[in-house]
């Protein structure tokens, strides 16, 4: 028997949760934002090179890409409290080895390859597969839960203004604790994470056994429904990529600022990121009303904006004004990439949906942060000006192809 999908009783059952899942999202995405803003001199004071930083970050999307479809599924077959406890409690065990970790390689105790071994193992293996559970079981419970294009555009939304906020709190939390050390950070994300886990225990309800699906469906990457928005999200998180993780090293070498002093500053410049996205997505889209081909096209035009400011170094406001630039234009265009799809698929498919939506997203950071690294070494606006180009690709993509012209009903 199949549960009562009626929009009342799915109301009913959706209000207690729908803020504890997004509260899921906003604190894993707190505890990886507060660890961003120290990664890039962290790695300088325990002699590991840029690119290393590049490989650990890569590896951490590939157990992205290679369990989100595992999760997302699982999030309808065994349910939400499950997957989200598991993960929290994952993240919890990696976070703090990996600041264990962190501080034998400050003290010269462990160096070398032994170090990076132990970076990618904790904050990319360990971190990644635990990170991958939380937005695919936010976006289907969503989708599940909402019955038209304005209720799921919104819904969807949300998730990502959620991870604004925290890219905002993290990165204030992670530059200020930086201020007191290296090590302050990276002490403070699994107490928060551990925190995280004990609320969801406490508070999140299981769901009735019969809102369940014992089989959700595997959604293939090259369906027709799917794969426009596919090509069009992962084209806007790899130009995202060449400029995330060599923010840090941006704002320290334009700026001539010590270790200390980057942590800080860089934590300024992914909270101009993290204001572009939360207005976007809790002010311009709901108010908006616009569909999710539209919003792909203002927030890839918008973004193309703020690469092309960036790519030559003009000062410190214009950097964190195309910061703040490339922000909001991912925040206006993410929730048409990730609700365009959902919007055509049966209930059985939105974990499969979900979790090709997130292994979609991790796949842009296995190459693109490894490569900017490497190309930031060679020439410091040479990933800069790729990452401008892929988002202009993605621009014209979302003007020119069929399923962007069409009213999704």
């Amino acid at each position: 028997m199949r549960p009562d999908t009626s929009p009342l009783a799915m109301t009913a059952t959706a209000r207690p949760q729908i803020p504890l899942l997004l509260g899921s999202v906003f604190l894993i995405y707190l505890g990886q934002m507060t660890l961003n803003p120290i990664i890039a001199p962290l790695s300088r004071e325990v002699g590991l090179a840029e690119w290393q930083v590049g490989v650990t970050i890569s590896t951490a999307a590939i157990m992205v890409v290679l369990t989100s479809q595992f999760w997302g599924r699982r999030s309808q077959s065994w349910g939400r409290k499950p997957v989200l406890l598991a993960a929290f409690a994952l993240a919890v065990v990696a976070t703090a080895l990996f600041a264990v970790t962190a501080w034998l390689g400050m003290q010269g105790v462990v160096t070398g390859v032994l170090l990076f071994v132990m970076f990618v193992a904790l904050r990319g293996v360990a971190f990644g597969t635990a990170i991958a559970a939380v937005p695919p079981t936010a976006q289907a419970y969503i989708a599940d839960v909402t019955v038209d294009e304005a209720a799921r555009v919104k819904g969807m939304a949300g998730v990502g203004a959620v991870q604004g906020i925290a890219m905002i709190a993290g990165s204030v939390l992670g530059g200020i604790l930086a201020g007191l050390g290296l090590l302050s950070p990276l002490i403070a994300v699994p107490v928060l994470l551990l925190g995280a886990l004990l609320l969801l225990g406490l508070r999140l309800r299981r769901e009735p056994q019969i809102s369940l699906i014992a089989r959700p469906t595997h959604v293939r990457a090259l369906d027709p429904r799917v794969w426009p928005f596919l090509v069009a999200g992962f084209g806007m998180l790899t130009a995202l990529g060449f400029i995330q993780v060599i923010t840090g090293f941006i704002v320290q070498d334009r700026l001539g600022l010590d270790s200390r002093m980057a942590g800080v500053v860089t934590g300024g410049a992914l909270v101009a990121a993290g204001l572009g996205m939360v207005l976007a997505q809790a002010v311009i889209v709901p108010r908006s009303g616009w569909t999710p081909p539209t919003l792909l096209r203002i927030g890839s035009l918008v973004g193309v904006a703020g690469f092309a400011l960036l790519v030559i170094d003009l000062g410190p406001v214009p950097l964190f004004v195309a910061i703040l630039l490339i922000g909001l234009g991912l925040g206006i265009a993410m929730p048409g990439y990730t609700a365009g799809p959902s919007l055509l698929m049966h209930r059985e498919e939105q974990g499969g949906l979900a979790g090709l939506i997130g292994a979609t997203n991790g796949l842009t950071f296995v190459v693109a942060p490894t490569l900017a690294t490497a190309l930031y070494g060679i020439a410091p606006a040479l990933p800069v000006a790729l990452g401008g180009t892929a988002m202009a690709l993605v621009a014209v993509f979302v003007l020119v192809h069929p399923r962007f012209r069409e009213v999704i009903d």
